[in-house]
């Protein structure tokens, strides 16, 4: 942690950064206070409380300040955890694909029963990269992968009955609820759900923490509120960026793409704006003690990131610090130079990063990500299969530079 505690790059986003005094928490509702033995194989405290009403999804809803969680609400370990079968409705493209993947082997390292049911045909192109090349990695560990339309999985999966049930692949009920329904009538006890931080609306007080308001109108949001409504036990999980080897999606890549071959990276705007990227073993780490606990996760929203923020400039320096080069940015105005933010720079112009707070204390979570060191490893990867030698074309960064005057590589 002595890196971490160094990086000039990375700044802490406790609720220590703001002022708590000045931060409105949500309004009292009355709870219900469940007694466990000690026996129960939910294994965190003896106590739960446990809210009736769906406070993640009020769009009036307020900042949850650090201690509104009671102490009761976090479970601590106790005996052997009760041995659960999951199905992981996996989506076959995207950043969320690596979540599926690195949740199923956790699960079975940990003594569950796995089904993947992953969208799509197993023979179809997407399934040439990863993490859908690694599946061997669940097979081979004890758990089953399987193909098709989610829509279907009464079909597919006939018969057969779960205990869990993770939705990785829905953006909006009509994807979403034909599996919440069928899960619902098979008996299924826990439904889990891969949201989305960027539901929340912009803040003028970040980080983005549970109970912040959301976009009404967001396909996230309609889901969280119809598994809500349908499911005793149900949680949902807001990721933002990850990083992780298996995804399909560039994140770091982006980075390394352009200092391995002396480009400038340009970022746009000042570079100091704030984001959360997370190692996705952290997002499955959060996912498992859900299952493994299912009556304190009940009825939850919990952002599903790192504890930590880091600058857009910072990111930069620490993917060069990785790959032991140095690196020129060059920063700029997307208006100014006329292109789109989204299609020239991967993460968003804007101050973007929410914490932790929930799992932290109902779940007893925390975070392992370590950026400094986390993205040696994905250097060494990135070298390892050949992408530092690929040809490449940065047709959009040098527009940019040419508006810039700035002069292009060779």
């Amino acid at each position: 942690m002595a890196a971490l505690a160094s990086s000039s790059s990375l700044l802490h986003s406790s609720s220590s950064s703001f002022n708590s005094s000045s931060t409105p928490s949500i309004s009292p509702v009355s709870r219900i206070s469940l007694k466990f033995p000690s026996s129960s194989s939910s294994s965190l405290s003896s106590s739960l409380s446990i809210s009736p009403s769906f406070l993640g999804f009020s769009l009036n809803s307020r900042r949850v300040s650090p201690n509104s969680y009671s102490s009761t609400t976090v479970v601590q370990a106790s005996g052997a955890v009760e041995k659960k079968k999951v199905l992981i409705v996996n989506t076959n493209s995207g950043g969320h694909a690596v979540i599926g993947f690195y949740f199923a082997k956790e699960l079975l390292g940990s003594g569950h029963d796995v089904t993947v049911l992953t969208v799509g045909e197993e023979s179809s192109d997407k399934m040439k990269k990863t993490p859908f090349t690694r599946f061997s990695e669940i097979t081979s560990a004890g758990g089953r992968t399987v193909w098709g339309n989610p829509a279907d999985v009464g079909k597919i999966l006939e018969g057969e009955v779960f205990d869990a049930v993770l939705d990785n692949n829905g953006k909006d009920l009509d994807s979403v609820s034909p599996v919440a329904d069928w899960a619902k009538s098979s008996g299924v006890k826990q439904f889990l759900f891969i949201s989305s931080a960027g539901i929340y609306k912009p803040t003028d007080e970040p980080p983005h923490v549970e109970g912040d308001a959301v976009k009404a109108d967001a396909g996230h949001v309609l889901v969280e509120k119809y598994i809500s409504e349908i499911f005793g036990s149900w949680a949902s999980f807001r990721p933002q960026y990850m990083i992780g080897s298996g995804n399909n999606k560039d994140c770091e890549e982006w980075f390394f793409d352009r200092i391995v071959r002396g480009r400038p990276v340009l970022i746009p705007g000042s570079g100091m704006q704030l984001t959360n990227i997370s190692h996705v073993r952290d997002l499955s780490s959060m996912l498992t003690l859900a299952v493994q606990n299912p009556a304190a996760a009940s009825g939850h929203i919990f952002n599903c990131v790192s504890d930590r923020a880091v600058t857009l400039d910072g990111m930069a320096r620490l993917c060069a610090k990785a790959a032991g080069s140095s690196v020129e940015i060059v920063h700029y105005d997307p208006k100014a130079v006329g292109v789109d933010a989204k299609k020239a720079f991967p993460f968003r112009n804007m101050h973007f990063y929410a914490e932790p707070r929930a799992a932290n204390e109902i779940l007893g979570w925390s975070a392992t990500t370590n950026l400094p060191e986390d993205l040696k490893e994905r250097y060494e990867e990135y070298v390892k299969i050949g992408r530092d030698k690929k040809e490449m074309k940065f047709e959009l960064d040098d527009k940019i530079l040419e508006s810039l005057k700035v002069p292009v590589a060779a």
